[in-house]
């Protein structure tokens, strides 16, 4: 099973022309998911962290780690005026015996613009940032390899493909529509809150210089998703939906679904200084592939996350086990810690 898993995990990395990381928790990857997204929440500063342990009991290891930060520039607290958005995040990708994966770091900057009152916002970003790419077939057993009882790894493998290392440039850009209702509404209870974006990710398609491929690119990526999250009125009760669909080349991947979640402390709806918590639950569907059972806690700026993804597919005549996802970010709602860019 762990020659199966991580030769299925290389070969599709090699000819399938290396498509993307993926999350199961949409919405707490704001950076991934559109630039434009940066700098577009409620607060002033915004830190975030994500991780993903892939098909759990597979005996090998299939790893993804993202860390992210985002502020916002020349913010009015009245909501009334334009301003920018900077982010950083960085993310590391392995996978199987062969360790074969990359490293990202990327700098966002996003203008933001109310366009109505009450709420409304358009903002466009752009994305640029470093990329290497990795792996090493030395820790990776093959056919011949094997001596009839065991893999032999003293076996010559005789295999021509090779690994190489490889850096690249990489730049996206994207833009988001968004209402708000929580600023311009007292009511304890009646928010709403709805958001729509598209995105292009490696716009310049990078070329990939692994075991000796020659003019093979990165597929651009085009990124649609959307939310919408409704406070129920006269009672605790909240509820959010959200969806995204990602096309990559001929891989498609499309993820639906949201969760309720029920306040268990009120905030102060006129200062904004003491915020709602929440606890929620739900479920995701990554279409033709796993079905994604969601639990979430909000807290004084903190938002935790972790969600499980039961495999569907075929893929579980190979492997029935899943994948454990875990998302942590902190918000400062209350002051900036750069106060001399606020406008009031």
């Amino acid at each position: 099973m762990k020659h199966l898993i991580a030769g299925i995990c290389l070969f599709s990395s090699l000819f399938g022309l290396a498509q993307d990381i993926h999350f199961s928790q949409i919405a707490e990857i704001p950076l991934l998911l559109n630039p434009a997204a940066t700098g577009v929440y409620n607060g002033w500063e915004r830190v975030s962290m994500n991780h993903r342990n892939q098909w759990l009991g597979g005996n090998t290891r299939f790893q993804t780690t993202s860390l992210a930060a985002d502020i916002n520039l020349f913010k009015s607290d009245r909501g009334n005026k334009g301003y920018l958005g900077v982010g950083v995040f960085f993310y590391k990708d392995a996978g199987g015996d062969s360790d074969f994966g990359n490293q990202t770091g990327s700098l966002s900057l996003s203008g933001v613009l109310p366009i109505l009152d009450g709420g409304h916002t358009l903002s466009a970003g752009i994305q640029g940032g470093f990329a290497s790419r990795s792996g090493n077939l030395n820790n990776v057993f093959f056919e011949n390899q094997w001596n009839g009882t065991a893999f032999d790894p003293t076996i010559p493998q005789a295999e021509t493909a090779t690994l190489d290392n490889y850096q690249y440039l990489d730049f996206s850009t994207g833009v988001m529509y968004q209402f708000d209702g929580s600023g311009s509404n007292f009511s304890r209870n009646n928010s709403t809150k709805f958001q729509v974006g598209a995105a292009v990710y490696h716009v310049n398609k990078p070329a990939m210089n692994f075991s000796g491929i020659e003019g093979a690119q990165l597929y651009r990526k085009l990124v649609v998703h959307t939310l919408y999250a409704q406070e129920i009125d006269r009672t605790d009760w909240a509820f959010e939906v959200s969806g995204v669909q990602f096309v990559q080349g001929p891989h498609y991947q499309t993820i639906l679904g949201g969760k309720m979640k029920r306040r268990f402390m009120n905030g102060s709806k006129i200062t904004g200084f003491k915020q709602d918590a929440y606890i929620g639950f739900g479920a995701y569907f990554r279409v033709k592939d796993a079905f994604i059972p969601t639990v979430s806690v909000d807290w004084k700026g903190f938002k935790f996350g972790m969600s499980y993804d039961v495999t569907i597919s075929q893929m579980r005549r190979t492997y029935s086990g899943g994948s454990l996802e875990f998302s942590l970010s902190y918000t400062n709602l209350k002051h900036a810690l750069f106060k001399n860019r606020r406008n009031r």
